[in-house]
């Protein structure tokens, strides 16, 4: 403890009565040995120094501080005591000891007063007109050089940790400048370990508090299992998945092919079965696979992403980029993972990634049931007395894993997905889709919402087509089948039936008749059928049936006339009519 003492008003007013340097020297003795007696008598009493305080002239002591530069004394002056020291500084040209003990303060805090006011050019007697809190910004805006009990230098922390942040710049660098400028300054680990130390005080960590079923901190561990092929000895790379809870600290680690989106969202699925139950809000890392836009107050999930969380109907609340503390769960998960199963499996070869998953899980359950070093129970009594309660139940029906991508509609009413192709309402030919694509099904979506469904199809270059689809003309024009042109012209008559049929018999494919099948039915339509039965009767005769010969026969009304026996003609004798033997 220090002996604080202060001088009352009349001691003060005692001091400005215009005595020089000499009654100052007498004042400061007879302050000496009255702070010895002091001193004495308190240790007398109660083994305690005790001091006089007065009212505003009040001394008040503060905790122990940093060394840094640039810092105020320890001891918080009165603007009186402050006036004191300059005038008695000044005027009566007293030494700093001398000042100390007139004032009864230390003369640290009298020399540390004094320097910053020469720093501000502050003289006296002062200004008129400047106000105590004017005085009071000066001295405390300015910097002095600060030094330790051992006389050393410190470095100017501040304009150090400004040169760490530009390229290549290191901390030996910087302490090799400094001492060229202080040749008896630190040595290189203790200027690190002040700069340390200084540094901590920067950015403090907010201690976390996560309610039980709260929070669930997801991601990826950088470190990597090498994976064996059997076949022709390459190596491929399993990621670990690490899922922390944050109350309890349960972790889940399941080893994958690779980081992209289907492994990513398996992962969580896994978690949530895991935990037999669904935080309330899932904290990931801003990885391209589950965030596309990153952004600290709108950040832009996948679409999938987002699917997940509304089936289990959880809250996605990516960490901030660039702030690792945010999921602190999440990256000490992953290093105790790495530390307590992956070390364990360093000297151990894998062909497959199931392999990989089938030592993971003893050493996961160790790691669960392994107790805490400083707290009581472990990682699995945590979670069941405090949160598995507390989660959100699964949903009843398992998540279907779906991918979105965009697709056009072609001008034959149709996108291609994976290589086949299905229909789309003919109204959206040239607009840009929404495709969600599942194991089982493909759903085109406008504007989020659903216009197509189909059942996924393995065959490339096919065809998936919904009727309703198509435009009118060409429901109808697929309606005309061959048994339905023969139903309906039956209605007309058999003998037109007999015509449309040896039509469609005499056309290499069917589709070909189609036509000339329309074009007579559209025939009976003008004529009226009597007509068109009468016409067909007269083409089956003479052995014209088409489209051409029935028209001919209605535009000349030749249906009308009775038919005529064809009469065979008999051939003359000429020498230049060969006969059909000559042809054969």
């Amino acid at each position: 403890m220090c002996v604080l003492r202060a001088l009352s008003d009349s001691d003060s007013n005692f001091c400005r009565t215009g005595f020089r340097a000499a009654v100052g020297r007498f004042l400061g003795w007879i302050g000496m040995v009255s702070d010895r007696i002091r001193t004495v008598s308190g240790l007398a009493r109660n083994g305690v120094r005790q001091g006089v305080e007065s009212g505003a002239e009040r001394v008040e002591r503060r905790g122990n501080g940093c060394q840094g530069g640039g810092l105020m004394s320890q001891t918080k002056l009165t603007m009186r005591q402050i006036q004191e020291i300059l005038r008695l500084k000044h005027q009566n040209q007293l030494s700093i000891r001398e000042i100390a003990r007139s004032c009864g303060l230390p003369p640290s805090t009298v020399g540390d007063y004094l320097k910053r006011a020469e720093a501000a050019g502050i003289k006296w007697p002062l200004p008129e007109g400047q106000s105590e809190k004017e005085l009071l910004q000066l001295l405390i805006a300015t910097p002095v050089p600060t030094k330790t009990a051992a006389g050393l230098v410190l470095p100017d922390w501040p304009h150090l940790h400004q040169e760490l942040g530009r390229k290549s710049v290191t901390l030996m660098l910087l302490w090799q400048e400094y001492r060229q400028a202080q040749p008896a300054g630190y040595g290189y680990s203790r200027f690190c370990q002040l700069y340390q130390r200084w540094a901590g005080t920067l950015d403090p960590v907010l201690r976390q508090v996560h309610l039980p079923g709260e929070k669930l901190f997801v991601d990826w561990a950088g470190q990597t299992v090498p994976i064996h092929n059997a076949e022709d000895g390459s190596l491929s790379a399993g990621h670990l998945f690490v899922a922390v809870l944050g109350a309890s600290n349960k972790t889940y680690v399941e080893a994958f092919a690779n980081e992209q989106l289907a492994a990513w969202l398996e992962g969580h699925c896994r978690a949530y079965e895991f935990f037999q139950g669904v935080a309330r809000v899932t904290v990931p890392d801003n990885l391209k696979t589950g965030v596309i836009r990153p952004c600290r107050y709108e950040p832009l999930l996948h679409r999938s992403y987002q699917e997940l969380a509304e089936h289990y109907g959880t809250v996605i609340i990516p960490a901030r980029i660039k702030k690792p503390r945010d999921k602190a769960k999440a990256e000490a998960g992953v290093q105790i993972a790495e530390r307590q199963i992956l070390a364990a499996l360093r000297d151990r070869r894998f062909f497959t990634v199931a392999e990989l998953n089938t030592a993971i899980h003893p050493l996961l359950a160790k790691l669960n049931a392994q107790p805490f070093q400083k707290l009581t129970g472990s990682r699995d009594s945590w979670f069941e007395t405090l949160e598995k309660s507390q989660l959100l139940p699964l949903p009843t029906m398992a998540f279907e894993l779906a991918t979105w991508s965009k697709a056009k509609v072609n001008i034959d009413y149709h996108v291609a997905v994976d290589k086949h192709f299905y229909s789309a309402p003919h109204a959206l030919i040239h607009q840009q889709l929404d495709v969600r694509l599942t194991d089982r099904t493909v759903e085109l979506f406008q504007h989020g919402k659903r216009v197509a469904a189909h059942v996924r199809s393995a065959l490339a270059g096919r065809f998936t087509t919904v009727a309703e689809h198509r435009p009118k003309s060409h429901q109808r024009y697929l309606e005309w089948t061959p048994s339905r042109i023969l139903e309906w012209v039956k209605t007309i008559g058999p003998d037109c039936a007999k015509v449309v049929a040896q039509i469609l018999a005499d056309r290499p494919h069917p589709e070909q008749g189609f036509r000339s099948a329309l074009g007579i039915i559209r025939l009976g339509k003008a004529v009226g059928h009597d007509r068109l039965e009468a016409a067909c009767r007269r083409a089956l005769h003479f052995n014209t049936c088409s489209y051409v010969s029935l028209k001919s026969i209605l535009q000349n009304n030749l249906d009308g006339q009775p038919l005529e026996l064809e009469l065979p003609l008999p051939s003359p004798l000429h020498e230049n009519l060969r006969g059909s033997p000559y042809y054969n």
